[in-house]
């Protein structure tokens, strides 16, 4: 496989693991155990856009390109793809803010759902 290839597949993972982040606490509903895998990515996602840590995705995308004699990513995953892409730099915030209220929002259903459940 080319490095061109991979470094595709590696920002594909990415924008899956975004996505995982965002909504899946909603896949808990059905399925309560991935509450445990969607924390653990809720925790990461939070840490890395309060801290700063960069992700090993990002890095590992950047050097697939660099690999393959592209250019890297100048910036982080999230600034190259989707802040002032799909939403204005200024707004950064905020959707950071709706993204925790999906999480939120999803790990408050599935407390529902649970006590629902067992009454």
């Amino acid at each position: 496989m080319g490095y061109r290839l991979l470094a595709e597949l590696v920002m594909l993972l990415h924008f899956g693991f975004l996505a995982y982040v965002a909504l899946g606490g909603f896949l808990a509903w059905r399925r309560p155990w991935l509450v445990v895998p969607h924390a653990a990515a809720a925790v990461w996602g939070a840490i890395s856009a309060t801290v700063g840590i960069p992700c090993p995705l990002t890095a590992w995308e950047d050097a697939a390109r660099r690999a393959a004699g592209a250019q890297g990513l100048a910036r982080g995953f999230i600034d190259t793809y989707l802040t002032g892409v799909v939403y204005p730099e200024e707004h950064l915030l905020t959707a950071q803010l709706l993204v925790a209220a999906l999480v939120a929002v999803s790990w408050t259903g599935l407390v529902v759902r649970v006590r629902r459940e067992r009454v």
